[in-house]
């Protein structure tokens, strides 16, 4: 018979890594609710024009969008990011602004697999609705760093850029492309291609030879509107009243053809693989009427799970959480006794386990030692006979006999002696 394993790209993630990637998310929450955000679920897959909208010149959308026909004959995309849903979401219900909303869990990219890149990975992250105020762009960013500070993690650095409105934007990117048509026999194959499609995305190359006529390509800021200026000025003043440090770097695009105005992208100094990216975002302000709503601004990011655990490892911050139980239950007389206990225990808030299929005491008691466990209640004939308990501290051995009755009390109390 086959034994079947994980899809290219797709892997298990089990304990301790599973408890750690909670942990994470748990942390995002905090952070999140904190600041007004509330949780929404987008579902995993969605009419594939609604990541169309992410842009044709994208790799995500030419190359790595998992689509398919489904037995209805729609055109279904397994999400390759959030935000186009969200704000699918936003024009569906149209819930009022602003809307505030933080998310987790998996998307789907078909892209080469590789250290912290999977075809399934993960990412959190929040946006908001209806708002077009530069100190809100620094708020988003602030809860960010934020987050990353929470984690542990110091060698983190934040870069900034605008790119202006759609106006802007545009003119930009003609500049671009006769500035990049100009020198393209210096530019890449690959660069060549991309330049037909969208001339901004030539600017995210991080092939070598095409470093020095990027160098040379005119930037943004000479193209930006009064508005948009003082947009990202008044950005840059409340990120640094926040005391959140950062650099401008005016090459930045980012990924997605969504993006106006405000882009910002963290990078870990710690990493030293060629993708040091761990999250970013910016001001998608255009992408909601784009999918059939009103005129809506918007901004959000989403910070890559696996880069930033890597991150972590690198800065030797953030572990895996202990799952250990606290108790662990070992019942010679049948398993009877073993049931209850552990239900009484579990019932007070103290975690406990126990072995089945009757074995011996010796077999128990390193089951007992395995699972990690602080302390083993033990119960044999002659306990359940007197109702009492033996209660063990497995890191010194020394033990007392309790009554039956008084479990969780003495429990309780060693825990706290124990410093657990």
């Amino acid at each position: 018979m086959t034994a079947f394993s994980t899809s290219p790209g797709t892997r298990d993630i089990l304990a301790p890594d599973s408890e750690r990637w909670r942990a994470f998310q748990n942390v995002f929450a905090e952070v999140a609710l904190a600041s007004g955000y509330r949780y929404i679920i987008p579902p995993m897959f969605e009419d594939l024009g609604v990541f169309l909208r992410l842009g044709e010149a994208t790799d995500v959308v030419t190359k790595e969008m998992y689509d398919f026909e489904d037995k209805g004959g729609r055109r279904i995309a397994l999400r390759p990011e959030q935000t186009a849903s969200v704000c699918r979401a936003f024009v569906e219900h149209r819930p009022v602004t602003p809307w505030k909303v933080w998310y987790a869990g998996p998307n789907f990219r078909y892209e080469k697999p590789q250290q912290g890149r999977y075809r399934q990975f993960d990412q959190v992250g929040v946006e908001v609705l209806g708002v077009d105020d530069p100190h809100l762009d620094a708020e988003v960013i602030a809860l960010a760093d934020e987050f990353y500070r929470r984690l542990g993690l110091r060698k983190v650095e934040l870069a900034i850029n605008s790119l202006g409105d759609a106006g802007d934007r545009q003119r930009y990117a003609d500049a671009l492309q006769a500035y990049f048509t100009a020198h393209k026999a210096s530019l890449s194959a690959e660069s060549q291609t991309t330049l037909a499609k969208n001339p901004l995305r030539v600017l995210d190359s991080k092939r070598k030879e095409d470093q020095s006529v990027i160098a040379g390509a005119p930037k943004i800021e000479e193209f930006l509107s009064p508005a948009a200026s003082e947009h990202f000025a008044e950005v840059k003043r409340s990120l640094t009243g926040l005391g959140v440090s950062f650099t401008v770097n005016e090459r930045l695009v980012r990924g997605l053809d969504y993006y106006r105005r405000t882009t910002f992208e963290f990078v870990s100094t710690a990493l030293t693989a060629a993708h040091t990216a761990i999250g970013g975002g910016g001001r998608y302000d255009g992408l909601v009427e784009e999918l059939g709503g009103p005129a809506t601004p918007g901004i959000g990011f989403a910070l890559g799970l696996d880069r930033t655990l890597l991150a972590c490892d690198a800065e030797g911050v953030f572990p895996a959480p202990n799952g250990d139980v606290s108790v662990f239950v070992v019942d010679t007389t049948g398993g009877s006794h073993a049931t209850r206990l552990c239900r009484v225990l579990r019932g007070a808030g103290i975690s406990a386990d126990r072995a089945f299929d009757g074995r011996s005491m010796k077999a128990q008691m390193k089951a007992a030692d395995r699972s990690g466990a602080k302390i083993a209640l033990i119960v044999g004939t002659n306990e359940v006979e007197s109702g009492s308990i033996v209660m063990r501290s497995l890191s010194s051995g020394e033990q007392t006999t309790i009554a039956h009755g008084d479990a969780v009390s003495a429990v309780t109390q060693l825990l706290a002696n124990q410093g657990s």
